[in-house]
């Protein structure tokens, strides 16, 4: 007889109760498995459907604050500022409109008192006892001859530069004039355009070095007030507001009666 006959019968029914339990538990086994598996899936899905969710809400109120806030009000105050920026340009045109037109009334009528100061500077003095031997000092009232024509061409050229705005051409032409006729009855009056260029075209220290030489070597021309009143401006405008007020009370004290004396009073504020 066999192996298997000689075990008990309690031995084959508890065999066959374990392979009962055990094709039992394995599909049991296998099912708590994939619920498991089912559930972190479904677990995973839920976090990254509401992180979708978060992120959507997110771009949303992001999108809706630029469109309320955030670029609409940049956008808006762009166009503000471009408005703003063309408005200025145009005020800015009219005022460099009217500073050239200022510029020019105040040429022309530097232009026109030089004119008027000319016919006086040239009336021919009363004769006077000659000299032996002593040539007329530049700036005397001896040299206070009518210009020749020559020398009226020469100082009308660069007057006209003056007029043009031409500075640089202005102080050539002058210069030039001074140089070829220093005793003319117009240098005074060249040697004072030439400082005057020189102070538009923002060269203050050549400003006051030129009218400087105009009062030294013309003393007694009706320039020299002018010449002082432009050397304090000069000295305004390097900073120097000690020496513009000396420059200012000298000239008050010398030429109380002469226009640059009153403007000098002004800028002084005396009466």
């Amino acid at each position: 007889m066999t192996s298997a006959r000689r075990r008990p019968h309690w031995a084959v029914a508890a065999l066959a109760a374990a392979l009962a339990l055990a094709t039992v538990a394995a599909p049991v086994a296998a099912g708590v498995f994939d619920q498991d598996a089912i559930k972190r899936v479904d677990a995973t899905d839920q976090r990254l459907g509401q992180i979708q969710h978060d992120l959507d809400a997110r771009l949303a109120a992001i999108e809706q604050q630029l469109k309320s806030q955030g670029l609409a009000d940049l956008f808006n105050q762009l166009e503000q500022l471009k408005a703003d920026v063309a408005r200025l340009r145009g005020q800015i045109e009219v005022l460099a409109n009217d500073v050239d037109q200022q510029q020019k009334r105040q040429r022309d009528l530097y232009v026109d008192l030089d004119t008027r100061l000319r016919k006086l500077e040239t009336v021919p003095p009363p004769p006077a006892a000659p000299d032996a031997g002593q040539p007329p000092a530049a700036g005397s009232a001896a040299a206070a001859l009518p210009p020749t024509p020559a020398e009226q061409k020469a100082y009308d050229a660069a007057l006209d530069q003056f007029k043009r705005a031409d500075y640089t051409g202005a102080i050539t032409g002058f210069g030039a004039f001074v140089r070829q006729y220093p005793q003319s009855s117009l240098a005074a009056s060249a040697q004072y355009w030439i400082g005057n260029a020189q102070f538009a075209r923002r060269d203050f220290k050549g400003a006051i070095a030129s009218q400087r030489a105009l009062i030294q070597q013309f003393p007694d021309s009706p320039k020299v007030p002018d010449a002082m009143l432009n050397i304090a401006s000069a000295q305004s405008e390097l900073g120097d507001n000690a020496g513009a007020r000396r420059t200012l009370e000298d000239l008050i004290a010398k030429y109380p009666s002469s226009d640059a004396g009153a403007k000098a009073k002004q800028r002084l504020a005396i009466r």
